[in-house]
Parts: structure tokens; sequence; C-alpha cells
């Protein structure tokens, strides 16, 4: 009688063994299944995708026009008659090393403008001249000098001031106001 018992026992614990074998290995590939089952197989991408967006939705609201003038456009370089070769507004930008850019944290390598006191120093503006560039003109305030919504192009010669730019009516956006 006891080596039946032990037997049935014996049985049964193999069974049980076999079912919680079972058991585990159907949890397990579950869990599996859920992860492939899921619409969703790179969380990761889904990050980089939103990440896009929100650079894409940034950079759209960087050239988003606040503002819209319309004025004159000429140029003028940094050895013109009463030109000292240092621009009006702070800080001190020294272009007398005929440099007509600026680099801006926000906006990369713009241009500079001369305008009157109706554009903060600092102000970026984006224009069209199919003279100057095929593409549009972006161009940060960094001078004064030029009466109303007027603007005076900086330029690394007068000659070319004269030659590519002349006078000309501009319109222009405000991108960004001062700094």
């Amino acid at each position: 009688m006891i080596k039946k018992t032990i037997k049935y026992v014996s049985r049964f614990v193999k069974i049980a063994l076999f079912v919680s074998l079972v058991f585990i290995i159907e949890s397990s590939s579950s869990r599996f299944l859920k992860k492939v089952e899921n619409e969703n197989f790179n969380r990761n991408v889904d990050l980089s995708t939103m990440a896009l967006k929100v650079t894409e939705m940034a950079e759209n609201d960087l050239y988003t026009a606040v503002d819209t003038f319309t004025g004159s456009l000429t140029g003028y370089s940094h050895d013109c008659p009463l030109c000292g070769g240092t621009l009006a507004c702070a800080p001190s930008y020294n272009v007398r090393d005929r440099r007509d850019y600026y680099p801006d944290k926000e906006y990369g390598i713009v241009k500079i403008v001369a305008s009157s006191k109706n554009l903060p120093c600092g102000t970026i503006i984006r224009f069209n001249q199919p003279k100057i560039s095929p593409d549009p003109i972006f161009a940060i305030v960094l001078d004064r000098g030029v009466p109303g919504n007027n603007l005076d192009l900086l330029v690394e010669t007068e000659e070319y001031a004269s030659k590519y730019i002349g006078r000309s009516t501009v319109t222009y956006d405000v991108l960004r106001t001062g700094w």
C-alpha cells in the first residue's frame, strides 16, 4: 500500500510540475505576445518624432512675422563719410574689418541693418531683394541713422551699395522685436 501511495504521489508531483512548467511558459509567452501585439513597436521612434515636431513648431514660431512695414532700402559700408566703423547699438559691434553680418543665437548668421528708433536694437527682420539674393534676407538692427520705416543695409563697400542696392522700396517682416 505504501508503494502505491508513493507511486500516486510521485505521479501527482510529476503532473503538478508539468502543469506548473506549462503555466510558466504560457504566461511568459503571453507577455511576449503582448509586446509583439502592441501597435507601438518602438516608443523611441515616437519620442524622436515628437521632438522633431516640437522643433518644427519652434522654428515656425521663430519665422512667423510679428509685424510688417514698408520703407526705403539703401546700403552703406563701414567706411561711409559719417561712419566710424562702430555700430550704434550695444554691444558696440566693430565693422572696420568689413564684417557685414552678425552671429545671432536664435537666427544664426544675419546681415546688419540701420534703422530709426521705431525698431529697437536687436530686432530681427526678413525681406526679399532679388538684386542682392534670390533667397529671403535676414537682418538684425544694430545701427541707427535712418528716418521712419527705412532701412540701411550694411555691405562691404560703398561701390557695392550703389551698384546693387541703390534706393528701392522694400516690405519687410519683423520676426523678433529687440533683444
